[in-house]
């Protein structure tokens, strides 16, 4: 099956690009992921945690990025998983870009999904794994906006003009004065990874695809 999704990211283009090329900073921000191995620059180890219906879900597996375009922000990956207790696997084939707009980046995603064994009757309907990959990737993009806002440093106040020294006579000393304490600089603090966000939840999922009936049933979109 394929499907479509979007999200906006708050930086433009040339900065969102290497944020989403970023795999270790960003794969906390997927709901239920969790990165296990970086194998090259472009290959990468993990598993997943999601729930269809009443079903969870975990797949571990491998993704891979076939092509990435730094100049016109473009990339077309692969991904491949088992679950956890045998119950089949998925396949994907997934391309991105980014376009500009006036609030940053939108970045669209297009997906050719395909699911085998027990964990293809799970995902039977179209619909629950659409709304699955749309949750996601509202989740992602929320989780995403939340880490850049505490990643990146406010500017600094500007500061006041001091008054002009007086001229000394005496040359500078740069030791410090005989029997004064010394300090050693300490490091900054790494600023630590977020935590992984937590698996989608079948029952939201089933509710958000009977409200989608419902509103296509009257001529509505859902807001």
């Amino acid at each position: 099956m394929e499907f479509d999704n979007t999200f906006e990211v708050p930086l433009p283009p040339a900065q969102a690009w290497p944020v989403l090329m970023d795999i270790q900073r960003i794969a906390p921000c997927m709901p239920g992921a969790q990165l296990t191995e970086v194998v090259d620059r472009t290959t990468y180890k993990g598993n997943i945690a999601v729930r269809l219906g009443p079903v969870a879900l975990t797949f571990a597996g491998l993704v891979k990025f076939e092509e990435i375009d730094d100049v016109n922000h473009t990339a077309r990956v692969k991904a491949q998983g088992t679950d956890a207790k045998g119950r089949g696997g998925a396949n994907a084939a997934a391309s991105f870009r980014l376009e500009p707009t006036a609030a940053g980046s939108k970045v669209l995603v297009h997906t050719d999904l395909t699911l085998s064994g027990a964990v293809a009757q799970y995902g039977r309907g179209v619909g629950m794994i659409q709304a699955t990959a749309a949750q996601l990737m509202k989740q992602f993009a929320e989780n995403l906006k939340k880490q850049l806002a505490t990643s990146t440093p406010a500017p600094a106040p500007a500061a006041a003009a001091a008054p002009a020294a007086a001229p000394s006579t005496s040359p500078p000393s740069s030791a410090p004065p005989q029997g004064a304490p010394t300090t050693t600089p300490q490091p900054a603090p790494q600023q630590p990874l977020p935590p992984a966000a937590r698996p989608i939840s079948g029952f939201s999922l089933i509710a958000r695809v009977i409200w989608d009936a419902i509103m296509r049933l009257f001529g509505r979109r859902p807001t």
